[in-house]
Parts: structure tokens; C-alpha cells; sequence
């Protein structure tokens, strides 16, 4: 399919950032928001972008979007859910806080615990929690992914293996309908499959624009977790799982 070079741009840019919205594109290109909804359902009808509310992501089937850009991916909505998750975690407990921005967003929400330990495969995570003197933070040994501060590999796996901890923490980068949580490393996979092994409560902590996701690789299943936080759930099948799987379904945005 033929795009104008607005639409070429505009694609650049949901490259270069994982989400384009509609209010931004208009002031970038001044034109009106119209304008801007016709490129961007031209855009999802050729595949090239999924639409999501307010705007579109770059879809990135086979490979993740760069660190910088997913941080800014819903930004709003993950300190939302960070704060929901942190929540539910009590003082004086053991947790896992698996690689990602949203469980980055709870380790920020957590720092008005006390007594807490917490063991990550997370570099930024362990580095913006080590200064709480009521916090031990234990980190995993293993290969350290230069794109985002993750460790990976099987020396992190059979580092996770020695504990059982009360709750983890763990995202995903794509849910798909059927519940399969998915993600874009095998070897980030296996870690967060001895993360729920392991963890006596399992937290998944997503926003909604992983519904508009895919990924290769599969981590598990919704029904694995005890807790699923997100800004909205717009899927009625992940809805009806959760509902008989009796995963409690926290929306901080309905």
C-alpha cells in the first residue's frame, strides 16, 4: 500500500517511540485531528499500526520497542497500576520483581514500605531501591541485556530457584485473547517462568496497549496468577477467564 509522506512519518515515529497520538500528530503536522484519525486508520489497515485509544501502536510482532519508548508507552497508566500493585503487598514481605517498565512503575511504589526483600533480575529496579535502608535487595547474576539493565540467561534461573517468596511481580509484553501472556526473549521467558514457580502470589501488572501486542514467545498463562492489574481490560474473553479462574481483575482506569 501507497503512504503520503505524512504517513511514512508518522510510522517513523510510532517506530522511534512504540505510540503515536492523535492531539500530538495534529500540532506536529498542523492539521486537524480528522486529518490525523484518516492516516492513522489508512496506517492500521495496512497492518502497519494497531490502533488504540487516543492514538496507535507500532505492533512489533518479532522484536520488542526500544527501552526509552516503552517507558513512555502509557506512562500515566503505569504509575497507576504500580501504585495499585504496591497495594497489595504488605510490610515485611519477600517479593520477585520481574523485567519491565510497569514492574519498574511498582518498585517505584514500593518505597514506603518497610521491611521488605526483594529480589530482581531488574538492574534498574535493585539500583532505585538499594538506597532504602528498610529494604534488602537481592539481585540476580546472569547476562545483563544492554537494552534495558534485564538479567537473563540460566544463571538467573537457577539463582530465582533458591527462594519462595510470598509475592512476584511480573508483566508481559503482549496478552493475547485466549489468556496466553507472551513476551519477545526466550531467555527472559524462562526467568519469569521460575518467577511464578516460585512466588506464593503472583501480581501481573499490564497496561492495555498489550492487548494490541503480539509476541513469539509464550511465558504462561493468565490463570497462573492470583492478581491482574491494568488500566482497562477491553477483553471479554480475558474478562470471562479471569472471572473463572478466580484471578482478581484490578482496573484502575474502568
Amino acid at each position: 500500500m501507497y503512504f503520503t509522506e505524512r504517513q511514512s512519518e508518522i510510522l517513523e515515529l510510532a517506530k522511534a517511540e512504540g505510540r503515536v497520538l492523535v492531539e500530538d500528530l495534529a500540532a506536529r503536522f498542523s492539521v486537524t485531528p480528522q486529518t490525523i484519525r484518516k492516516d492513522l486508520n489508512d496506517l492500521c489497515d495496512a497492518r502497519a499500526l494497531n490502533r488504540v485509544h487516543g492514538g496507535a501502536i507500532y505492533p512489533s510482532g518479532k522484536e520488542n520497542v526500544k527501552y526509552d519508548a516503552r517507558r513512555r508507552i502509557a506512562a500515566p497508566e503505569k504509575l497507576a497500576i504500580g501504585q495499585a500493585a504496591a497495594a497489595l503487598i504488605p510490610n515485611n514481605a519477600s517479593l520477585f520483581i520481574n523485567i519491565g517498565t510497569t514492574t519498574e512503575a511498582v518498585g517505584t511504589a514500593l518505597v514506603d514500605h518497610r521491611e521488605l526483600m526483594i529480589i530482581t533480575n531488574n538492574i534498574n529496579v535493585a539500583n532505585s531501591l538499594r538506597v532504602y535502608p528498610s529494604m534488602e535487595v537481592v539481585i540476580a547474576g546472569g547476562v545483563v541485556r544492554a537494552s534495558d539493565g534485564g538479567i537473563v540467561g540460566e544463571a538467573a534461573v537457577d539463582f530465582i530457584r533458591q527462594f519462595k517468596v510470598d509475592y512476584a511481580v511480573i508483566g508481559a509484553s503482549a496478552i493475547d485473547p485466549d489468556g496466553a501472556l507472551l513476551d519477545f526473549d526466550y531467555r527472559e521467558v524462562k526467568v519469569a517462568q521460575a518467577i511464578i514457580a516460585n512466588a506464593r502470589n503472583v501480581i501481573l501488572v499490564a497496561d492495555s496497549t498489550k492487548f494490541e501486542r503480539t509476541a513469539p514467545v509464550r511465558i504462561g498463562h493468565i490463570s497462573q496468577v492470583q492478581a491482574f492489574i491494568t488500566d482497562h481490560c477491553a477483553s471479554v474473553t480475558v474478562r470471562q477467564i479471569c472471572a473463572e479462574q478466580g484471578v482478581r481483575l484490578i482496573e484502575t482506569h474502568p
